[in-house]
């Protein structure tokens, strides 16, 4: 299947099973887990066919009874496969006559899933007794078609991905408390601009898995290696719905991984501070009522810069504890990418105090500037962090600023994505400045032969070599840092004079700043009630 063809078939797939639910009484938030768990099923038992060809190629024979022994587990693991029982298959479930209990053979394939597969026991859901008879039926219709049977490679995963994304877009996501679900444009980006093709790879806010999926597609594609061979994956995850999605994320995806639900702010549960060669995260933003009392945090080795308390001795926001975090979980040549509130490049107090020892670290490597309308369901401009500690020498003193707001496809009136090109040009800025290069060199996966048909590139830096460009992007020095105040704001470097910023987060920074006040104030108060208290 072609990359038209495939979103032809998305969209099908997803119309006539949005349809349903709306024809019956379910949210979307009640119909989207029991519908991921159909579209696992489905693609567990095609994976299972098509290794079946291969795994019975590779059987061994008895020298004595001359015949081949029976496949096992590990056979189609081998094979990228999960092993399913015949009741599993989900022929064997659109085959039922009428008057079976479909829902009830449903829950048992789950069962029997979870019972060959431990790390997968008690995610799957088993809640298709609260489906009118008819629409499930009607569900598992939709994914018995023709087109759908004969699906092969990572079809299956894509559509998966696809689906989470409109549940996001309605709004059946984890939405609340400062998280989103990451959109693939941002992804993209992330894995594009780090490129995590070896060892330990870990998100310690790892959602729904969005990460570890896409640096798999760029493994196989850009490496041609067999994602598991490659990395190993850790996964952190506050959340026991998006744990469960993660893991059935993966699965679709044949990614081994260890996902743990924890809360990541006390908990350090894979033990991985030094370890990683990569980090990436979209973790929540502005997280208030952190306990900065909590004795994990008070002897936390991630935080070497320690906690960013207020003069009440409290912790206002955790932005600055996700930061120190990753970059705590890096070896010493390892690249961080994560999405981060905008407010985070200029936060005061404490959390400057912070930011400035990581600027004098030499490990900040990029910030990017995103424009509104990149979050599904909410206005929300954000800051893409680039952490890497193998920088080169020369770049150990330099920080590449891109200003992409102005960046963007418009999908649709509230929502904006990177088209192919702009998100080919950002990578290319990206490795000219990791390699001292000027000149563009295509090095992605489904990057041009050449990059000089890149009409984005074309417009912006004509003669195909890295520049300065007024209002895109420029290499910020660090004393050229230290003079705007340590702030990592890329407006403040490309030379765009702007009066009123409309994507700055203002409410969020007015909360801050009120706050900050309010601090002052009592501070004030306290020095003058002991100065007044002095006997002259």
């Amino acid at each position: 299947m072609n990359q038209t063809t495939i979103k032809q078939l998305e969209t099908e797939l997803w119309d006539a099973a949005d349809d349903l639910r709306a024809n019956s009484k379910l949210t979307a938030a009640e119909y989207k887990d029991p519908l991921l768990g159909l579209v696992l099923l489905r693609f567990a038992q095609n994976r299972f066919e098509d290794a079946k060809i291969e795994v019975e190629k590779k059987l061994p024979i008895n020298p004595r009874t001359g015949k081949k022994r029976e496949a096992n587990k590990g056979d189609y693991a081998g094979a990228g496969a999960m092993f399913i029982a015949e009741k599993a298959k989900y022929d064997y479930l659109a085959s039922l006559p009428e008057g079976e209990n479909i829902a009830e053979a449903i829950n048992n394939a789950m069962k029997l899933i979870e019972a060959e597969y431990p790390d997968l026991e008690g995610i799957l859901p088993k809640s298709y007794q609260e489906f009118d008879d008819k629409l499930l039926r009607d569900l598992v219709r939709v994914f018995n078609k023709d087109a759908v049977k004969n699906a092969t490679g990572d079809v299956f995963g894509r559509i998966y991905e696809f689906f989470l994304m409109k549940f996001s877009m309605q709004g059946a996501g984890a939405q609340e408390g400062g998280e989103f679900f990451t959109p693939p444009s941002l992804v993209n980006l992330i894995v594009n601009f780090i490129q995590p093709n070896h060892g330990i790879v870990h998100d310690p806010a790892c959602g729904s898995g969005g990460m570890f999926v896409q640096t798999a597609h760029f493994i196989e594609d850009q490496e041609h290696k067999n994602v598991n061979e490659a990395i190993t994956v850790y996964g952190t995850e506050l959340k026991s719905n998006n744990t469960r999605l993660a893991k059935m994320n993966l699965a679709i995806h044949g990614i081994e991984g260890k996902i743990i639900e924890a809360n990541s702010f006390y908990n350090n549960p894979h033990h991985l501070t030094g370890k990683c060669d990569f980090v990436m995260a979209n973790p929540p933003f502005n997280v208030d009522k952190i306990d900065a009392k909590n004795k994990f945090l008070a002897d936390d080795d991630r935080l070497p810069f320690g906690a960013p308390l207020t003069g009440k001795g409290t912790i206002s926001n955790g932005n600055y504890l996700w930061m120190q975090y990753f970059h705590s979980y890096l070896n010493e040549t390892g690249r961080a990418g994560f999405v981060m509130a905008s407010s985070a490049t200029d936060a005061g107090n404490a959390e400057k105090l912070i930011r400035q020892k990581l600027i004098e670290t030499g490990d900040i490597e990029c910030i990017v500037a995103i424009s509104n309308n990149f979050f599904y369901t909410r206005s929300l401009p954000c800051h893409v962090w680039f952490f890497n500690k193998g920088k080169t020498k020369a770049n150990k003193d330099k920080v590449l600023m891109i200003d992409a707001r102005n960046v963007y496809r418009k999908v649709s009136t509230t929502i904006n994505d990177f088209n192919d090109d702009q998100l080919e040009g950002l990578t290319a800025i990206m490795n000219s400045f990791r390699s001292n290069e000027p000149s563009f060199q295509p090095s992605l996966r489904g990057t041009k032969q050449s990059l000089e048909n890149n009409e984005w590139l074309k417009t912006h830096f004509p003669e195909n070599n890295y520049q300065d460009v007024e209002g895109l992007c420029k290499i910020a020095t660090l004393e050229e840092i230290k003079e705007q105040d340590y702030s990592l704001t890329p407006g403040r470097y490309v030379g765009v004079k702007i009066d009123i910023d409309m994507d700055f987060d203002y409410k969020t920074r007015m909360t801050e700043i009120h706050t900050e006040l309010a601090q002052l104030n009592t501070e004030a108060n306290s020095l003058m009630e002991q100065i007044q208290s002095v006997k002259l």
